[in-house]
């Protein structure tokens, strides 16, 4: 029977499969439920490694999986805008969303229309098969915005906003057509001032929070290889701008990642 005086947090966003927590991923399991982190998203961002999520989600009774092609990687995957391929990859019982996607205009490792052309066929997959696109945006917020609006135009799709760190613009217009908006352990950060602004001012049922792990290690951890136990810490910076106990906020976001993600069964 579950200990509802306990927080039950969800880190919607962690890769499972990279070294930093896979050479270690028992121990990485057993902090988490510790701190009271529950279950985990392990994301994917490349077709070509897409086996490796998808087998720790059958591992394991409390991980569930995405399908996606990160926009890094959106000029080297032969089938990053092929919709056929993509479809047959996210075809898996524990598959609850395709990505992550998006526009990452910081480093040029993909042309700007590469990753455009691999976005949008990931949200027509997204849109086809009913589950939640995982959105990637970094220096390219307007850019994101209006194909977002424009592909939901074409068809009512929904997904998340992952790790945000951009500015209200998005968060707004993101927020208009359905979104939700993830936040990560930046959301801790001495200097993230307008990110913690942002947190304060965004619906109570579009909220989530993850670890983006092993990037992005919270206070009092960063510097270290970030894992899905710091979730708490995020969680608890949350709900304090929020002026909200960290129990009353694990209910909100895992409510929130479950009306999301519907396809995880979770009792």
């Amino acid at each position: 029977m579950r200990d509802n005086s306990k927080p039950m947090i969800i880190d919607s966003h962690a890769h499972l499969d990279y070294a930093q927590l896979s050479n270690d991923l028992e121990g990485v399991l057993a902090r988490a439920a510790e701190a009271g982190v529950s279950h985990i998203i392990t994301i994917g961002v490349k077709l070509t490694t897409s086996d490796r999520p998808k087998a720790l989600a059958e591992t394991y009774d409390n991980i569930w999986c995405s399908v996606g092609i990160h926009p890094h990687e959106a000029g080297s995957e032969p089938d990053a805008a092929n919709v056929d391929v993509i479809l047959a990859s996210a075809d898996h019982p524990k598959c609850v969303a395709i990505g992550e996607a998006g526009l990452d205009y910081f480093y040029d490792y993909a042309t700007p229309k590469q990753q455009e052309d691999s976005f949008r066929a990931q949200i027509a997959v997204a849109r086809c098969l009913d589950l939640p696109i995982i959105v990637h945006a970094r220096d390219a917020d307007n850019d994101v915005a209006t194909i977002l609006e424009n592909e939901m135009e074409k068809g009512a799709f929904r997904g998340v906003l992952h790790c945000f760190s951009s500015g209200h613009e998005l968060a707004e217009r993101a927020i208009d057509i359905g979104f939700y908006i993830s936040f990560s352990g930046i959301l801790t950060f001495n200097k993230a001032n307008e990110l913690r602004a942002i947190a304060t001012n965004i619906p109570e049922d579009r909220i989530l929070v993850e670890t983006d792990s092993p990037y992005l290690a919270p206070v009092p951890y960063r510097g270290r290889s970030n894992e899905p136990a710091f979730a708490a810490n995020t969680l608890e910076k949350l709900a304090t701008v929020r002026g909200k106990q960290p129990l009353e906020m694990a209910h909100i976001t895992r409510a929130n990642t479950l009306r999301l993600f519907n396809r995880m069964e979770i009792s």
